[in-house]
């Protein structure tokens, strides 16, 4: 089995400064040893049928589910889960294990 992902995708309500949550995830993820990788992105196309208004994605990558786990429950990061959640229209969390299908190739 491979790395174990927890991947966020998320409405911010109006009004809010997406850059302001973004630094502080990125604080966070900096902080919490057991995250090895985190990354974001914004959605650039206009697919409003099939985003339904979810404009920004966050992954973060763990080992093993048991250090999400840890993450989850580390003071930091249920501080930070509030202040997200007040900012958001809505979310959609899932938590997988990554199954590697195609590797990716070595640079030239």
């Amino acid at each position: 089995m491979g790395e174990f992902k927890h991947l966020c995708a998320a409405r911010f309500k109006e009004g809010v400064v997406v850059d302001d949550i973004i630094r502080e995830l990125t604080k966070l993820a900096v902080e919490l040893d057991a995250v090895k990788f985190f990354g974001w992105g914004e959605n650039m196309l206009d697919q409003e049928a099939l985003t339904r208004g979810f404009t920004h994605v966050f992954v973060l990558t763990f080992a093993i589910a048991e250090d999400l786990a840890a993450c989850l429950g580390h003071g930091k990061h249920c501080a930070f889960g509030a202040t997200f959640m007040a900012a958001v229209d809505d979310a959609v969390v899932m938590d997988f294990p990554l199954v590697f299908v195609k590797p990716a190739l070595p640079p030239c």
